[in-house]
């Protein structure tokens, strides 16, 4: 069993991690939807794949928004935004998830999503691309733009 907060109410809640891997979690309170179990769970940016990128980014994104960074190792910018989506990803509360894709390990979604510049981050909800961001931009702007999701 895990133990999950609210994030509309703040109730925490029992969760039996192999019953919500099939039906979706609800606060007993409030009602609202849980996010899935290992959502930003542990405080880190989750590192997706070509592989993994339908199952943790897109369907994820129906029960909660994604932030998906796109970005290289040899990238500098790159590397100046990860503390900033680090914090991001400490502060969800579970309210959103933040995933991180390497461009240059993972060809096929970086081409689907025509990845021309990094860092970029996408922004899904409900299973589509809803939002962009092109650059290293400041915290208060990521913020922002993911909370316009909520």
């Amino acid at each position: 069993m895990a133990i999950q907060t609210c994030p509309k109410c703040g109730t925490k809640n029992r969760v039996d991690e192999q019953v919500a891997t099939v039906n979706q979690a609800v606060c007993g309170k409030c009602g609202a939807k849980l996010p899935p179990t290992g959502a930003t769970a542990n405080g880190k940016p989750q590192a997706v794949t070509d592989t993994t990128f339908a199952a943790e980014v897109v369907n994820a994104s129906a029960s909660l928004p994604v932030l998906v960074d796109c970005w290289a190792e040899w990238c500098g910018p790159c590397r100046m935004i990860a503390p900033v989506l680090d914090q991001l990803a400490a502060e969800s509360g579970g309210r959103y998830k933040i995933a991180k894709l390497n461009v240059d390990e993972n060809p096929q979604t970086s081409a689907q999503f025509q990845i021309r510049s990094i860092p970029t981050m996408l922004i899904f909800k409900n299973g589509k691309m809803v939002d962009q961001i092109v650059g290293a931009v400041p915290k208060q702007t990521i913020a922002a733009r993911l909370q316009a999701h909520l």
